[in-house]
């Protein structure tokens, strides 16, 4: 039977959680005086005082939680709990052995807790031919991982998710009297991040098998859906550059070009190169088009390409129900990749042909195509603006085929514009497939304009991910674009929550998968995600 200590590896386990709040009490009663006696000195203390006493607060409810584990773990329903989950673990594990570690909890209060540690079997193991790791079983009851209570893990994802850099999370949990290391920082938030990644790969995998469950949270309700793409750079593998020639002076001796080295080194640089990842939004707007207030988004992205994040976007639809809903509208810019997925997504979300289906190709994008094809005649701004303005009107209240047939006439009077002939055939493309009906979309409270993903791509993507001297390792920011996602779309609990409860049954090595073939060039594949759990 385990226990906490926090008074050292070799300390004794907590008996009750009343003997930790005496030690609290017995340590920050002498300070009371102290505290008193610095603000009658100087009032204009108070905000470095307050912060001082909110710390000394926090370290006091480490202790509480610390006695509150181990009593619990000393609980003989609490160890039927924990036999059960190493029962029904996926992987078949071991009877286990005690093992002692520390773990850091969010009042900063550091704990020593011995628990159970159960390894696969080894047949289970050699037979699958992978390494995979163990579980602290009783550690896994609370939602300890590699180290950290949820709550610091928490904390920690958050503030790394939500500030610009690390280093600046970092500096924003040491005035919360939390002195984690820059690489302390960074390990929780990836791990929090892989653990989230596997749970999303997990779903796509009971998606793809027909169990994922499906809710009924967009029945009803017209949902819309946009998808578009950022820009991030990675940096591949290190590598080490050419050894700087050496050089001697008269005396035979190597002079170093570098002060305190006694001899040149090989350089290590990385090739970096911009990427596109791709990201989505789902969300209900009301009859006007409009986001419904008091709902929230769904926000998802990949570096994976564009067939990982249409399986996605079917994936989530059919989790949240879309099957169910009044209409379906897909706006996005004219990206061609986005726009041959859509049936492909439909067909693999399982929507029903009841379900109304719109495309609507955004009209900023649409408004800028004409104004591209009338700069390629050549003419100056001022004598263009007057046909500019006419045709943009149009275009905005449905009269593609109008748009389309004025610059078709300056088309055939210049028939070697290329330029012209280019943005003719992109609005005479989306005009054709039913994308420009403007008038119509209107009419039926439809979102004409992609501004929800281009938020996105800016709040999710670009404030974090993206910047000047910023390079990251591909899987290190897939990790931080799940943890971003999950901070702004406001859905960080549920999905945590999902998360914990996940790694308490499943073990999955990693989470990566291979996207099938989503483009509509070939035929829709059945799915059993079509069908509900």
């Amino acid at each position: 039977m385990g226990g906490v200590s926090v008074d050292g590896r070799d300390g004794e386990f907590i008996k009750t959680v009343a003997e930790m709040l005496v030690r609290f009490t017995g340590d920050v009663f002498p300070k009371l005086g102290e505290w008193e006696r610095r603000l009658k000195a100087d009032p204009q203390n108070l905000d470095a005082l307050e912060q001082e006493v909110q710390q000394e607060f926090a370290r006091g409810a480490g202790l509480v939680v610390a006695g509150l584990i181990s009593v619990v773990m000393q609980t003989p329903e609490f160890c039927a709990v924990a036999e059960k989950t190493r029962q029904e673990y996926s992987v078949p594990l071991s009877n286990g052995r005690e093992r002692k570690m520390s773990i850091q909890v969010l009042g900063g209060v550091k704990m020593w807790i011995t628990s159970l540690y159960c390894e696969p079997r080894r047949r289970w193991g050699r037979d699958a031919g992978q390494t995979v790791s163990g579980l602290h079983i009783e550690q896994a009851q609370f939602g300890i991982a590699k180290k950290v209570s949820p709550g610091l893990e928490t904390v920690v994802s958050r503030q790394s998710a939500l500030c610009p850099s690390f280093e600046l999370a970092r500096d924003e949990l040491h005035r919360r009297g939390l002195a984690l290391d820059l690489k302390a920082v960074r390990r929780i938030s990836q791990q929090c991040g892989e653990k989230l990644l596997k749970l999303r790969t997990g779903d796509l995998t009971q998606w793809r098998a027909g169990t994922l469950a499906s809710t009924d949270e967009l029945a009803g309700k017209r949902v819309t859906v946009q998808i578009d793409g950022g820009r991030t750079k990675l940096r591949g593998p290190l590598r080490k550059t050419a050894v700087r020639q050496e050089t001697r002076n008269e005396d035979g001796l190597i002079i170093s070009d570098a002060p305190g080295r006694s001899k040149p080194r090989p350089e290590q640089t990385f090739d970096a190169e911009w990427r596109e990842p791709k990201l989505m939004t789902i969300f209900i707007h009301n009859e006007r088009g409009r986001i419904e207030k008091k709902t929230k988004m769904t926000i998802d992205g990949t570096f994976a390409g564009p067939d990982a994040m249409a399986e996605l976007v079917a994936m989530h639809l059919h989790r949240l129900g879309a099957a169910k809903a009044l209409s379906l509208t897909f706006v996005s810019d004219g990206a061609v990749w986005i726009w041959d997925r859509i049936d492909q997504i439909v067909a693999c979300a399982g929507i029903p042909k009841q379900v109304a289906i719109h495309l609507v190709l955004d009209t900023c994008h649409a408004v800028h195509h004409v104004s591209l094809a009338l700069a390629a005649l050549g003419v100056t701004v001022e004598q263009r603006m007057p046909l500019y303005r006419d045709l943009r009107s149009r275009l905005r209240n449905g009269e593609w085929k109008y748009v389309v047939n004025e610059l078709q006439m300056f088309a055939d009077d210049n028939p070697d514009n290329a330029s012209l002939a280019t943005e003719l055939s992109y609005l005479r493309r989306h005009g054709e497939a039913g994308r420009l009906d403007y008038a119509d979309f209107r009419q039926r409270g439809l979102p004409l304009g992609s501004g929800a993903i281009e938020s996105g791509i800016r709040r999710v993507i670009n404030l974090r991910l993206k910047g000047n001297g910023i390079f990251w390792l591909e899987d290190h920011a897939e990790e931080m674009l799940q943890l971003r996602a999950l901070v702004i779309s406001d859905r960080w609990d549920r999905q945590v929550e999902r998360m914990r409860s996940w790694t308490r049954q499943e073990h999955l090595a990693d989470w990566h998968w291979t996207p099938r073939n989503m483009s509509g060039k070939v035929e829709p594949q059945p799915t059993a995600g079509k069908n509900t759990a």
